[in-house]
């Protein structure tokens, strides 16, 4: 059934279902209603190390020289498993993330599949180099470029989208032939763990997907320091991006890639539809229950204008329900 796809609560390394290393645990938390959803395994820096073997061991066995057609299938098939579990998956990540249910289907499911199958097509295209003409003066030469795996990739990710965040950091690095070491946020990490009984289901060989839960000064840290890990790729804040920076800094100057959160104020000004500026303000408020960077908590109004945009936007907020998600 498509439904069955049950709740796991283990770390997954090299392709199975494993409890932490020292025993720790954590709770993760329903939002709505403060209640216990589950019991999680919390990884430390042995954990993270035995997941960065794995996936090292996985690249240089077999994913570094897999074909990018057996990739691009691979990739398409987790997309449509995903896809056949949508509802549970949209289920698990409104209890675990607060987000309303149709948001974590028609959002953030929806376009985890759209995702994976977008560098799907790209795994036996976009790893193509090239061959470049030299000067007219050495016109029997050419240089060549050739596009090679980074190798193994650590990814921390954020609480608001879960499944996307997940998505947005596997797809693009497996279909390039990485191998990846995935931490979730300590606020939502259930999601990821059920894809990954699809990874599995899918045919990935073990060791290319590891995806481990914890705490950001244990597990994060000992990701971002670990001098087998070739790249790390973070979502979050920018003071904890910085210190991502420092820690590749001063382990083995591994590659970094950071998206960091910011706040842009939405400007109303009196030549807008003011209608229509409330119905986006209202929107950027309060789409995915305000947890987007991007939101709009901050809007700037000109004075002739202000009166009005304030009481519509006020009207607008009251039309809301609170309940379950």
């Amino acid at each position: 059934m498509a439904d069955a796809l049950p709740l796991r609560t283990q770390h997954f390394i090299n392709n199975e279902f494993v409890d932490s290393v020292d025993g720790k645990t954590f709770d993760t938390i329903n939002p709505a209603t403060e209640e216990v959803l589950a019991t999680m395994q919390m990884a430390s820096a042995a954990d993270i190390d035995k997941a960065v073997v794995a996936a090292r061991a996985a690249f240089s066995d077999k994913w570094e020289t897999s074909t990018g057609v057996s990739r691009r299938d691979l990739l398409f098939k987790l997309a449509d498993l995903i896809d056949k579990h949508a509802d549970r998956l949209a289920e698990v990540e409104s209890l675990d993330n607060g987000k309303p249910l149709a948001v974590a289907k028609g959002a953030d499911v929806a376009l985890t599949v759209q995702h994976f199958k977008y560098f799907a097509g790209w795994a036996d295209k976009g790893m193509c180099g090239k061959t470049i003409p030299t000067s007219i003066m050495a016109a029997d030469h050419f240089a060549m470029t050739v596009h090679e795996p980074v190798g193994v990739v650590g990814c921390i990710i954020p609480w608001n989208f879960p499944l996307l965040m997940m998505a947005w950091k596997l797809a693009p690095l497996l279909a390039c032939g990485c191998t990846a070491v995935l931490k979730t946020s300590k606020k939502t990490p259930c999601t990821a763990l059920m894809v990954c009984q699809l990874i599995k289901e899918a045919g990935f060989p073990p060791g290319v997907v590891n995806v481990l839960s914890g705490y950001g000064p244990s597990a994060g840290e000992a990701l971002g320091r670990h001098m087998d890990v070739d790249k790390i790729c973070f979502t979050g804040s920018s003071a904890v991006g910085l210190k991502i920076i420092e820690m590749a800094a001063q382990s083995n100057m591994k590659r970094v890639t950071l998206e960091l959160g910011g706040k842009s104020p939405m400007i109303i000004c009196d030549d807008a539809d003011i209608d229509q500026a409330v119905a986006a303000a209202d929107f950027g408020l309060f789409f995915n229950a305000g947890q987007c960077c991007c939101a709009s908590t901050r809007i700037l109004i000109q004075d002739t204008v202000y009166d009005e945009v304030v009481a519509k936007c006020v009207e607008a907020a009251q039309k809301k329900k609170l309940c379950s998600p």
